[in-house]
Protein backbone atom coordinates (compact mmCIF):
# COMPACT_ATOMS: atom_id res chain seq x y z
CA UNK A 1 0.00 0.00 0.00
CA UNK A 2 1.17 3.64 -0.92
CA UNK A 3 1.39 5.83 2.40
CA UNK A 4 2.23 9.44 2.73
CA UNK A 5 4.53 9.61 5.76
CA UNK A 6 3.66 11.66 8.81
CA UNK A 7 5.95 14.95 7.65
CA UNK A 8 5.05 16.71 10.32
CA UNK A 9 5.59 14.76 13.22
CA UNK A 10 7.47 16.45 16.06
CA UNK A 11 6.98 19.96 14.59
CA UNK A 12 3.49 20.36 14.57
CA UNK A 13 2.87 17.62 16.95
CA UNK A 14 4.64 14.97 19.14
CA UNK A 15 6.06 11.82 16.88
CA UNK A 16 6.24 9.61 19.87
CA UNK A 17 2.65 7.91 20.63
CA UNK A 18 3.42 8.00 24.25
CA UNK A 19 3.73 12.10 23.83
CA UNK A 20 0.72 12.48 21.84
CA UNK A 21 -1.37 10.83 24.28
CA UNK A 22 -0.16 12.83 27.44
CA UNK A 23 -0.50 15.96 25.30
CA UNK A 24 -4.03 15.48 24.78
CA UNK A 25 -5.11 14.30 28.20
CA UNK A 26 -2.99 17.74 28.77
CA UNK A 27 -4.99 19.51 26.62
CA UNK A 28 -8.51 17.82 27.62
CA UNK A 29 -7.29 18.72 31.69
CA UNK A 30 -7.38 22.12 30.61
CA UNK A 31 -10.73 22.42 28.66
CA UNK A 32 -12.96 19.40 29.28
CA UNK A 33 -14.70 22.06 31.55
CA UNK A 34 -15.69 23.80 28.76
CA UNK A 35 -16.19 21.10 26.06
CA UNK A 36 -20.33 21.02 25.47
CA UNK A 37 -20.94 17.59 25.18
CA UNK A 38 -24.66 17.90 24.90
CA UNK A 39 -23.68 18.46 20.85
CA UNK A 40 -22.82 15.03 20.54
CA UNK A 41 -26.54 14.31 20.38
CA UNK A 42 -27.40 15.79 17.50
CA UNK A 43 -26.64 14.93 13.86
CA UNK A 44 -23.19 15.57 12.79
CA UNK A 45 -22.19 17.47 9.87
CA UNK A 46 -18.70 19.02 10.03
CA UNK A 47 -16.55 21.28 12.32
CA UNK A 48 -14.53 24.15 11.17
CA UNK A 49 -10.95 23.16 12.74
CA UNK A 50 -7.49 25.23 13.55
CA UNK A 51 -4.63 23.35 11.73
CA UNK A 52 -1.88 24.68 13.73
CA UNK A 53 0.90 22.89 15.96
CA UNK A 54 -1.24 21.40 18.78
CA UNK A 55 0.32 23.46 21.71
CA UNK A 56 -1.57 26.48 20.20
CA UNK A 57 -4.72 25.06 18.49
CA UNK A 58 -5.43 22.04 20.20
CA UNK A 59 -7.20 23.99 22.61
CA UNK A 60 -9.92 24.88 20.08
CA UNK A 61 -9.68 21.48 18.05
CA UNK A 62 -9.80 19.27 20.68
CA UNK A 63 -13.95 20.35 21.33
CA UNK A 64 -14.34 18.83 18.01
CA UNK A 65 -12.77 15.73 18.41
CA UNK A 66 -14.57 14.97 22.13
CA UNK A 67 -17.57 15.55 20.73
CA UNK A 68 -16.96 13.24 17.98
CA UNK A 69 -16.07 10.46 20.85
CA UNK A 70 -18.71 11.25 22.74
CA UNK A 71 -21.49 10.59 19.56
CA UNK A 72 -22.77 7.77 19.31
CA UNK A 73 -22.68 8.31 15.47
CA UNK A 74 -20.08 5.97 13.58
CA UNK A 75 -18.32 7.42 10.84
CA UNK A 76 -16.88 5.70 7.60
CA UNK A 77 -15.21 8.82 6.23
CA UNK A 78 -13.96 12.28 7.05
CA UNK A 79 -13.30 14.44 4.10
CA UNK A 80 -10.36 16.26 5.25
CA UNK A 81 -10.51 19.67 3.16
CA UNK A 82 -7.89 22.20 3.62
CA UNK A 83 -6.58 24.98 1.70
CA UNK A 84 -3.11 24.69 -0.54
CA UNK A 85 -0.87 26.94 1.39
CA UNK A 86 1.53 26.95 -1.54
CA UNK A 87 -1.17 27.13 -4.08
CA UNK A 88 0.73 24.79 -6.64
CA UNK A 89 -1.46 21.95 -8.36
CA UNK A 90 -5.18 21.23 -9.44
CA UNK A 91 -7.81 23.74 -8.54
CA UNK A 92 -9.17 20.49 -6.42
CA UNK A 93 -6.51 18.21 -5.59
CA UNK A 94 -6.89 14.20 -4.41
CA UNK A 95 -3.85 12.24 -2.93
CA UNK A 96 -2.24 9.68 -5.04
CA UNK A 97 -1.54 7.60 -2.04
CA UNK A 98 -3.44 5.03 -0.49
CA UNK A 99 -3.01 5.52 3.22
CA UNK A 100 -1.60 8.60 5.60
CA UNK A 101 0.70 7.89 8.33
CA UNK A 102 0.11 8.61 11.86
CA UNK A 103 1.63 7.82 15.21
CA UNK A 104 -0.75 5.68 15.69
CA UNK A 105 -1.14 4.22 12.94
CA UNK A 106 -1.98 4.13 8.80
CA UNK A 107 -5.23 5.07 7.80
CA UNK A 108 -6.87 4.42 4.44
CA UNK A 109 -8.09 6.18 2.19
CA UNK A 110 -11.51 6.03 0.63
CA UNK A 111 -10.30 5.40 -2.78
CA UNK A 112 -14.41 4.14 -3.92
CA UNK A 113 -15.40 7.21 -2.80
CA UNK A 114 -12.82 9.34 -4.65
CA UNK A 115 -13.08 7.45 -7.94
CA UNK A 116 -17.25 8.24 -7.69
CA UNK A 117 -16.08 11.97 -7.06
CA UNK A 118 -13.22 11.80 -9.70
CA UNK A 119 -10.94 15.08 -9.10
CA UNK A 120 -7.66 15.08 -10.39
CA UNK A 121 -5.08 13.36 -8.13
CA UNK A 122 -2.19 14.67 -7.54
CA UNK A 123 0.89 14.04 -4.98
CA UNK A 124 2.37 17.10 -4.60
CA UNK A 125 -0.11 19.73 -3.04
CA UNK A 126 -0.34 17.02 -0.53
CA UNK A 127 3.37 16.37 0.17
CA UNK A 128 4.47 19.36 1.78
CA UNK A 129 1.41 20.35 3.67
CA UNK A 130 0.55 20.45 6.87
CA UNK A 131 -3.40 21.48 7.44
CA UNK A 132 -4.36 18.37 6.26
CA UNK A 133 -2.45 16.16 8.37
CA UNK A 134 -2.81 17.90 11.53
CA UNK A 135 -6.34 16.68 11.53
CA UNK A 136 -5.25 12.80 11.56
CA UNK A 137 -3.39 11.79 15.24
CA UNK A 138 -5.45 13.86 17.32
CA UNK A 139 -8.87 12.30 15.33
CA UNK A 140 -7.08 8.60 15.41
CA UNK A 141 -6.56 8.99 19.22
CA UNK A 142 -10.13 10.20 20.00
CA UNK A 143 -12.15 7.55 18.10
CA UNK A 144 -12.11 3.91 18.81
CA UNK A 145 -12.87 2.53 15.37
CA UNK A 146 -11.73 2.12 11.97
CA UNK A 147 -12.55 4.75 9.77
CA UNK A 148 -11.30 6.12 6.32
CA UNK A 149 -10.39 9.55 4.71
CA UNK A 150 -10.22 11.93 1.69
CA UNK A 151 -7.53 14.16 2.33
CA UNK A 152 -8.32 17.16 -0.71
CA UNK A 153 -6.54 20.62 -0.69
CA UNK A 154 -7.61 23.48 -2.25
CA UNK A 155 -5.41 25.60 -4.56
CA UNK A 156 -8.21 27.83 -5.73
CA UNK A 157 -10.45 28.71 -2.73
CA UNK A 158 -13.74 30.21 -4.50
CA UNK A 159 -16.95 30.20 -3.42
CA UNK A 160 -17.32 28.59 -7.02
CA UNK A 161 -14.78 25.94 -6.45
CA UNK A 162 -16.43 25.24 -3.12
CA UNK A 163 -19.87 24.83 -4.60
CA UNK A 164 -18.21 22.47 -7.19
CA UNK A 165 -16.62 20.30 -4.42
CA UNK A 166 -19.51 20.01 -2.18
CA UNK A 167 -21.98 19.45 -5.01
CA UNK A 168 -19.42 16.27 -5.80
CA UNK A 169 -19.22 14.95 -2.30
CA UNK A 170 -23.15 14.89 -1.80
CA UNK A 171 -24.04 12.74 -5.07
CA UNK A 172 -21.34 10.88 -4.12
CA UNK A 173 -22.25 10.33 -0.17
CA UNK A 174 -25.86 9.82 -1.90
CA UNK A 175 -24.69 7.13 -4.22
CA UNK A 176 -22.21 5.57 -1.56
CA UNK A 177 -24.11 5.30 1.36
CA UNK A 178 -21.48 6.31 3.35
CA UNK A 179 -21.68 8.10 6.71
CA UNK A 180 -19.29 10.97 6.64
CA UNK A 181 -18.15 13.82 8.32
CA UNK A 182 -16.66 17.47 7.17
CA UNK A 183 -14.06 18.65 8.25
CA UNK A 184 -12.98 22.16 7.05
CA UNK A 185 -9.03 22.93 8.02
CA UNK A 186 -8.56 26.47 8.52
CA UNK A 187 -7.15 29.00 11.36
CA UNK A 188 -8.41 32.67 11.10
CA UNK A 189 -6.26 35.80 11.19
CA UNK A 190 -2.58 35.96 11.10
CA UNK A 191 0.06 37.91 13.13
CA UNK A 192 -2.39 40.23 14.24
CA UNK A 193 -3.05 42.65 17.42
CA UNK A 194 -5.41 40.00 19.25
CA UNK A 195 -7.74 42.93 19.32
CA UNK A 196 -7.61 43.60 15.10
CA UNK A 197 -7.92 39.98 14.51
CA UNK A 198 -10.70 39.73 16.58
CA UNK A 199 -12.29 42.77 14.74
CA UNK A 200 -11.23 40.98 11.15
CA UNK A 201 -12.60 37.83 11.91
CA UNK A 202 -15.89 38.92 13.59
CA UNK A 203 -16.75 40.20 9.98
CA UNK A 204 -16.42 36.96 8.44
CA UNK A 205 -17.72 34.88 11.56
CA UNK A 206 -20.79 36.49 11.17
CA UNK A 207 -21.46 35.25 7.60
CA UNK A 208 -20.06 32.13 8.70
CA UNK A 209 -23.37 31.87 11.16
CA UNK A 210 -25.73 33.39 8.06
CA UNK A 211 -24.82 30.54 5.85
CA UNK A 212 -23.95 33.43 3.17
CA UNK A 213 -20.88 32.18 1.30
CA UNK A 214 -20.89 34.73 -1.03
CA UNK A 215 -20.41 37.19 1.53
CA UNK A 216 -17.68 35.04 3.51
CA UNK A 217 -15.75 35.86 0.39
CA UNK A 218 -16.53 39.09 -0.31
CA UNK A 219 -15.36 40.36 3.36
CA UNK A 220 -12.32 38.18 3.21
CA UNK A 221 -11.24 40.00 0.17
CA UNK A 222 -12.24 43.42 0.18
CA UNK A 223 -10.67 43.57 3.86
CA UNK A 224 -7.89 41.64 3.36
CA UNK A 225 -8.64 39.21 5.69
CA UNK A 226 -5.75 36.20 6.65
CA UNK A 227 -8.28 33.29 7.00
CA UNK A 228 -6.60 30.96 5.42
CA UNK A 229 -8.67 27.75 4.50
CA UNK A 230 -12.33 30.33 3.63
CA UNK A 231 -12.58 27.89 0.67
CA UNK A 232 -12.89 24.78 3.03
CA UNK A 233 -15.43 26.48 4.83
CA UNK A 234 -17.23 27.85 2.16
CA UNK A 235 -17.80 24.45 1.60
CA UNK A 236 -18.96 22.85 4.56
CA UNK A 237 -21.07 26.33 4.90
CA UNK A 238 -22.52 25.12 1.17
CA UNK A 239 -22.57 21.26 1.77
CA UNK A 240 -24.64 21.85 5.41
CA UNK A 241 -27.28 23.95 3.48
CA UNK A 242 -27.23 20.40 1.23
CA UNK A 243 -27.91 17.86 4.05
CA UNK A 244 -30.55 20.18 6.26
CA UNK A 245 -32.62 22.42 5.26
CA UNK A 246 -31.97 24.45 8.62
CA UNK A 247 -28.35 24.30 10.21
CA UNK A 248 -27.45 24.99 13.24
CA UNK A 249 -23.83 26.32 14.23
CA UNK A 250 -22.06 26.31 17.21
CA UNK A 251 -19.03 27.96 17.94
CA UNK A 252 -17.36 25.70 20.52
CA UNK A 253 -14.02 27.74 21.36
CA UNK A 254 -12.16 30.90 20.46
CA UNK A 255 -8.79 31.84 21.06
CA UNK A 256 -5.18 32.85 19.74
CA UNK A 257 -1.64 31.80 19.79
CA UNK A 258 -0.63 34.69 22.22
CA UNK A 259 -2.80 33.02 25.48
CA UNK A 260 0.14 30.17 25.05
CA UNK A 261 3.07 32.72 24.07
CA UNK A 262 2.05 36.11 24.99
CA UNK A 263 2.84 38.76 21.73
CA UNK A 264 1.31 41.40 20.43
CA UNK A 265 1.05 39.34 16.80
CA UNK A 266 -0.89 36.30 17.27
CA UNK A 267 -3.01 33.81 14.96
CA UNK A 268 -6.17 33.16 15.95
CA UNK A 269 -7.96 29.65 16.16
CA UNK A 270 -11.75 29.10 16.07
CA UNK A 271 -13.81 25.94 16.36
CA UNK A 272 -17.38 25.74 14.97
CA UNK A 273 -19.85 22.90 14.68
CA UNK A 274 -22.33 21.93 11.82
CA UNK A 275 -25.29 20.00 13.00
CA UNK A 276 -28.65 19.38 11.31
Amino acid sequence: MKTRKAKYAGSFYPAKVADLIKLYHSILSAEQKNINYEHARTKLIGAIVPHAAYVYSGYQAIHVFEILKASSQKFDTFFIVNPNHKTYGPSIAFDTNEAWETPFGEIPLDLDLMNLMGFPKSETPHENEHSGEVMLPFLKHALDYDFKIVPITLSDQTQTTAQTLVSSIYKAVEQSGRKTFFIASSDFSHFLSPEKGRELDDYVLDQIFKLNTAEVEKQINTKQISVCGYGPIMGLMEYSKMISKDPQLNLLKRGHSGEVHPSNEVVDYISILFSA
